[in-house]
């Protein structure tokens, strides 16, 4: 009888033991986010109750898993047309016959694999290439043919307004701030100066803040001087440019000269060197010293400058109003506010005015010149030398461009959105919209406020009657009536003004609302009984009356 031995005793234990692969050591790989994570194999029936270590921890003594990833083709790809598993359906190929497969894969095969499957997407790439560009191109075309329609179309109804104001130097746009700087300013619209007249205004002030200090003391005043003081007053940049337009606006308030010899105390400037000097010009009486340049001249001198600039602008809205269809004419004593369609920011700048010059110092800069110095000095050889120098180096003179010349005026011509309206109707439009605009630019600021005061009193009646509704008395004293409506009203206004709005609603509708003066209080007396929606319809007929004289 032959002995058993040990391992016997286990192979009867667990018989399927010996079926089983080999467990191979598996490779740890980083795991992707595409794909989960492989499940751990359930035990079998005589496997032990131990739980198997999940394969993406690795032990103690394995390393671990590598940061980079490792490219694996895609099952397609392994499996070929040369491939013995395309030959039998996916039923009868078992997944260890894959992935044995998978593994016995040769890495000269592989770069194979992988160029077959890129040239297929690469023609594809290309046919999509060119079908992309033909339809740019197609986008293209179209876009332009779009711009073009829109600019015959839009383009000719706003050309009088856009010739008024000159586009700015290089296509260049102002920033907002200057752009729209009048519709930013508080109060009611006046004759607003752009927002370039007005630091032009600045630097006069400041100019002639510091030309003061200086003239006062007896010190000759320079362009240098002048020009550091400025600029620590305003932070802004100030040069000989903006020199010249203050003369050009007000040509009598210095006097500009070049000299030398005048002390400066810096290394930088010779005292042979010529300097912009400045003269403030006064009115000196016969016999009399020298005047002082005082904060009277100072504050006076400031309102001339500021009423040139606006003469300036008044020019330009002149000819804008001119441009008009059909043109308007205002008289300039009766003009209180701009055209509404007037730009006052883009009106263009003032041209700086020619300052004196350091005369021109006789010095040689060309061959010729010292050909002709030093004619007699010179020997032959060297004399046609230099003939030779000056005729190679002499460039012709070029011609100074010719100024752009205006292009014509257009025939205006209706828009698309008028066609069939007949010109007569128009023609009656546009002359009522002429007399709005003349009734506005030549309004008076009074008559403005109390347009605007006709305007709230139909709210101020409704929010007038709930106050007597509320307070059940016949007849309240102005400051207790007063007070309540301003704290009922939608806006902000103080007792004073809200006293100046019940005036006028009792001198408009004196049946409706009566005050009565009894000893020092003034008290108001309001008709419960009439109707509401008919005061605030009379009083809005009137507003609309008063808007249109």
């Amino acid at each position: 009888m032959a002995q058993c031995r040990l391992t016997d005793f286990f192979a009867r234990r667990r018989p399927g033991l010996r079926d089983k692969p080999t467990r191979t050591k598996p490779a740890w790989r980083t795991p992707s986010p595409a794909k989960p994570a492989p499940r751990a194999l359930a035990p079998g029936p005589g496997s032990s109750r131990k739980r198997a270590r999940s394969p993406a921890e690795p032990t103690r003594d394995e390393p671990a898993p590598p940061a980079r990833r490792r490219l694996r083709l895609p099952a397609n790809a392994v499996a070929g047309p040369s491939s013995p598993a395309a030959a039998g359906s996916p039923e009868h190929s078992s997944p260890q016959s894959t992935k044995t497969k998978k593994a016995t894969l040769s890495a000269s095969q592989r770069p194979c694999l992988a160029a077959q499957e890129d040239k297929v997407p690469s023609k594809v790439t290309l046919s999509e290439l060119k079908s992309c560009l033909q339809r740019a191109q197609e986008l293209g075309a179209r876009v332009q043919e779009l711009k073009a329609s829109a600019q015959k179309n839009a383009g000719e109804p706003s050309a009088p307004e856009d010739r008024g104001h000159p586009a700015g130097l290089c296509g260049e746009q102002m920033p907002a701030y200057q752009r729209f700087h009048t519709l930013a300013q508080p109060g009611p619209p006046g004759l607003v100066l752009p927002y370039k007249y007005q630091v032009l205004a600045e630097m006069f002030r400041s100019m002639d803040t510091i030309v003061s200090m200086l003239y006062n003391r007896s010190e000759t005043v320079t362009f240098t001087k002048v020009k550091q003081g400025v600029q620590d007053m305003m932070r802004k940049r100030f040069e000989e440019r903006n020199v010249g337009q203050i003369k050009t606006v007000y040509p009598g308030s210095y006097r500009f000269r070049q000299e030398r010899y005048i002390p400066t105390f810096k290394d930088g400037v010779r005292r042979s060197d010529y300097q912009l000097t400045i003269e403030p010009l006064l009115d000196q009486q016969a016999g009399s010293a020298a005047p002082q340049l005082t904060a009277s001249h100072l504050l006076q001198r400031r309102q001339v400058f500021s009423q040139k600039l606006v003469a300036r602008v008044r020019e330009h809205h002149r000819a804008f109003l001119a441009s008009l269809n059909p043109p308007m004419e205002v008289p300039e004593d009766q003009l209180t506010r701009w055209h509404p369609r007037f730009n006052v920011d883009e009106v263009p700048d003032v041209e700086p005015a020619e300052l004196p010059q350091p005369p021109a110092v006789e010095k040689l800069a060309s061959a010729q010149e010292v050909l002709a110095r030093a004619r007699s000095l010179m020997s032959p050889r060297m004399e046609k030398a230099l003939s030779d120098l000056a005729q190679r180096t002499a460039q012709p003179s070029s011609p100074q461009p010719p100024s752009p010349a205006l292009p014509a005026t257009p025939p205006a011509t209706p828009p698309a959105a008028l066609k069939g309206v007949s010109q007569a109707l128009l023609e009656r439009i546009r002359a009522k919209e002429a007399q709005q605009q003349l009734a506005r630019m030549t309004r008076r600021p009074e008559h403005e406020q109390r347009l605007q005061r006709l305007e709230r009193l139909p709210e101020l009646a409704r929010v007038l009657r709930s106050v007597f509704v509320s307070e059940r008395k016949p007849a309240l004293t102005m400051e207790v009536a007063c007070a309540r409506m301003a704290g009922s009203y939608r806006a902000a206004m103080s007792p004073g003004e809200m006293e100046k709005h019940v005036q006028l609603l009792s001198e408009l509708l004196p049946d409706w609302l009566s005050l009565h003066r009894i000893r020092t209080d003034t008290y108001v007396k309001l008709d419960k009984a009439a109707d509401l929606a008919g005061v605030m319809a009379q009083l809005a007929r009137l507003a609309r009356a008063e808007e249109a004289l």
